[in-house]
């Protein structure tokens, strides 16, 4: 899709598909040359230039273009708009599902690209689009799925309204792997296990906090923050206190591999450190909860109800 797309130079801002939704939306039969003639000439937010636009609703499968007459189909889901915000919300909405499965889009949102704030503010760089995604970048900007950063011209900040979004249906795709062949299968098992345990922590705290909002996943963002999860210990709690690393398991005996960065947040947060170990064979029961232990630096590392055994080493030579 992105491959077809960046030839063009304007994709559409909310406003020209406002207004070509309300023409769409008026019962009339509008073919192809009738929505190119209504918008001959035409500046709307400073361009006259529009070769984007109708491209963009095709590929992302929002309208169609009958063959035989030419004919505008609109399809289900997108007939019917009351006002700009919701028409801008929905295109967008069907633009991200198209991008979300392109290899290249997910390429711009690696996670090299990006920075975690403890503003809540997840931030890329503007330099991921390059030249070849201008318009994307644009595109993304006019729909505010992204937005300048106050301070620094060359960042550009998710928006907090599309930020769940961005979650649920990008961060998965673009997770950092290694790239050797040989370990590829079994790191991208091990990736999508340990993402299903981390959704499953963070739909857990939402539910066990009634839906309070600013429970933020971390992981995505920064690997060497030392937790997943930045969540509450009450719902009353206006600060985020609660620094949650998940660990997951299959079969009776509980096990995981601590890192030595992990340890250290450990240390450092006390008893606002807390290992959720999940059982994914239990993931699908509905009253499953995982298991929590909080200050595990006391109540594991030095509890001897728990083997502890070095995997590996860390060795250099000294000169």
């Amino acid at each position: 899709m992105l491959k077809e797309l960046k030839k063009y130079e304007n994709l559409g801002t909310p406003k020209y598909f406002w207004e070509l939704f309300q023409l769409l939306q008026k019962g009339d039969v509008w073919k192809l040359s009738d929505v190119k003639a209504h918008f001959y000439n035409r500046i709307i937010d400073d361009s006259q230039i529009f070769d984007g636009c109708i491209p963009l609703l095709e590929l992302s499968g929002i309208i169609s273009i009958r063959e035989d007459t030419e004919e505008v189909v609109v399809q289900y889901g997108f007939k019917r708009f009351y006002s700009e915000r919701m028409c801008a919300n929905k295109v967008l909405g069907g633009v991200l599902e198209k991008l979300k499965e392109n290899e290249n889009f997910n390429l711009i949102f690696k996670q090299s690209h990006f920075d975690y704030l403890h503003t809540r503010a997840v931030v890329i760089d503007n330099s991921a689009f390059g030249l070849q995604y201008g318009n994307i970048r644009r595109l993304l900007l006019d729909f505010e799925f992204l937005l300048p950063h106050p301070q620094f011209e060359r960042k550009l900040i998710i928006n907090s309204r599309w930020k769940k979004f961005f979650d649920v249906e990008i961060t998965p795709r673009v997770r950092k792997v290694l790239s050797l062949e040989e370990l590829k299968e079994q790191i991208q098992k091990q990736e999508q296990s340990g993402e299903e345990a981390e959704k499953f922590v963070l739909e857990f705290e939402r539910k066990r906090l009634n839906k309070k909002e600013n429970i933020e996943w971390i992981a995505p963002y920064d690997s060497n923050a030392g937790f997943d999860i930045l969540s509450f210990h009450d719902k009353s709690d206006s600060q985020n206190n609660r620094f949650i690393e998940v660990k997951s398991y299959t079969g009776v005996t509980p096990y995981f591999y601590w890192t030595r960065n992990e340890i250290k947040k450990a240390k450092e947060k006390k008893d606002n450190y807390v290992i959720y170990l999940v059982n994914r064979d239990k993931m699908a029961n509905e009253d499953y909860e995982p298991e929590m232990f909080f200050n595990p630096i006391e109540v594991i590392l030095k509890n001897d109800d728990w083997n502890k055994e070095i995997d590996k080493y860390y060795i250099n030579k000294i000169i």
